[in-house]
């Protein structure tokens, strides 16, 4: 389970302002690499709607059914907010339906058979 946190506008290509709500999947104990140490940490990702500002808001606090996923990407430049340290990524976090789960894993199994 997924649960919306926020929203903001973004433009896309042609220029037209859209709404993204901002998700957050639950808790989980990840280990650092650098101090070995256990800490929490929470995974959110920008899911494109069709939305209007009042329908974003009155979201908040939904819960839907999926995941954060870690995918692939290009190398972007990002900003760590509390550091102001600038990073080069090549990963994003996307948020992944049930349906979607479901055929990764049929695809996954098919490939094993074959």
């Amino acid at each position: 389970m997924v649960k919306v946190i926020d929203f903001k506008t973004r433009v896309n290509n042609s220029g037209e302002e859209f709404f993204v709500l901002i998700v957050q999947g639950g808790a989980k104990t990840v280990v650092s690499k650098e101090t070995g140490k256990a800490y929490f940490t929470v995974k959110k990702a920008n899911v494109p709607t069709t939305f209007d500002e009042a329908t974003c808001k009155s979201l908040i606090g939904q819960e839907f059914e999926g995941t954060i996923e870690k995918v692939a990407s290009e190398p972007y430049e990002y900003v760590i907010e509390s550091t102001g340290e600038i990073v080069e990524l090549n990963y994003r976090y996307e948020f992944v339906t049930v349906e979607q789960q479901v055929l990764a894993n049929q695809l996954i199994n098919e490939e094993l058979v074959a």
